[in-house]
């Protein structure tokens, strides 16, 4: 029987539906539960229109902007998110984040409730790393040196998804994945593409994280020398998050994922083979199992699309098709999920399916 430390998953991690409205100074506030949160980094994508997806977090500052749909380096705005508030966030006029009419959706992480200070257990200190260390997440800022090097994260655990962005030119989004082979320390994957897995050593050093330290290679999407970074580091909490890998067994009755909580948010990709997209579900958009879950895509700017390829269940989630994307005969997938409820609270009480 699973048991969690984090009985309400909604103080680190929320899920946030809206409606562009194309006015300055929109607030948005957070309408879950009753559970407020200051977020750290917040993931917002237009729904009902293609467009880039928007990332910003509290280390960079509330200005600098990424997107995964490219490799593009940071761009600055001034009128995106304008600010991260107690329990939910400003908006500014920026169509992709706020255009009128337009069906938005947000997801958003708390590290620290603010930008955190310098890490020095690495050979590169942090310009910022904020952490925290209950739901197992850190965001970290850093120079490049061009050789073989570690940074710290702060979570006191072992890092099991890894992402690193170089900010100050264009280069892919790099990802450590530690269920991505039997040897993940040699791999990588890269967000923003279809590639399959690829080896090499020049990423993480062959080295797999530790509880204090990530390392990295000399590759320019990790560590060029002069060159500015971002890394995203996340650790699993039994009831709240899981980064795992499954096979798929080409059936519309497909593999079932056991993930110990009900997924509020998930995110998979094949690794085995190319050529098939990133997918991202959640669990407040319209359309349910049966009903059809709606897809966005990380690589790519689509609008939603209305498909019916995973079922949202009570302990994890369950493929409900033959699709390269979802469940290829024999593919292996990699997944990242947070949950909306565990599966059993730290009293022993279950939560239930839809």
């Amino acid at each position: 029987m699973a048991y969690t430390t984090i009985d309400d998953p909604s103080a680190y991690f929320k899920v946030q539906l809206y409606t562009g409205n194309a006015t300055d100074d929109t607030a948005i506030s957070f309408n879950d539960t009753s559970t407020t949160m200051l977020p750290d980094f917040i993931w917002i994508k237009n729904r009902s229109a293609s467009g880039d997806h928007s990332l910003v977090d509290v280390t960079r500052g509330v200005t600098k902007y990424f997107t995964t749909s490219g490799n593009d380096e940071e761009q600055t705005y001034t009128n995106s998110v304008k600010s991260f508030d107690s329990d939910g966030f400003t908006l500014g006029t920026r169509a992709i984040v706020n255009g009128s009419g337009n069906n938005l959706v947000a997801w958003c992480w708390k590290t620290q409730g603010g930008a955190g200070s310098s890490n020095t257990a690495g050979s590169i200190n942090t310009t910022t790393t904020s952490v925290n260390t209950t739901s197992k997440f850190s965001i970290s800022t850093f120079t490049g040196t061009g050789a073989n090097a570690t940074i710290g994260h702060g979570m006191s655990s072992v890092p099991h998804w890894v992402l690193v962005k170089k900010r100050s030119s264009a280069q892919s989004w790099t990802m450590f994945h530690h269920k991505n082979t039997s040897a993940p320390e040699t791999d990588y994957l890269y967000l923003n593409q279809t590639a399959a897995t690829a080896d090499s050593n020049v990423y993480w050093n062959d080295t797999l994280p530790s509880s204090t330290l990530i390392s990295l290679g000399s590759d320019d999407d990790v560590n060029t020398s002069s060159a500015t970074y971002v890394c995203y580091a996340w650790s699993e909490v039994q009831g709240f998050s899981k980064f795992g890998s499954y096979t798929g067994n080409g059936n519309a009755d497909g593999t079932f994922v056991y993930t110990g909580f009900r997924p509020a948010f998930i995110i998979f990709k094949k690794s085995s083979g190319s050529g098939d997209d990133w997918s991202m579900y959640d669990y407040k958009r319209t359309g349910y199992n049966s009903a059809g879950n709606e897809e966005l895509r990380p690589n790519t700017t689509a609008a939603e699309q209305d498909v019916d390829r995973i079922d949202i269940l009570s302990n994890g989630f369950k493929a409900r098709t033959s699709s390269g994307e979802t469940n290829e005969s024999g593919s292996s997938y990699v997944y990242m999920a947070f949950a909306e409820a565990p599966f059993v609270n730290s009293s022993g009480v279950p939560c239930n399916a839809r």
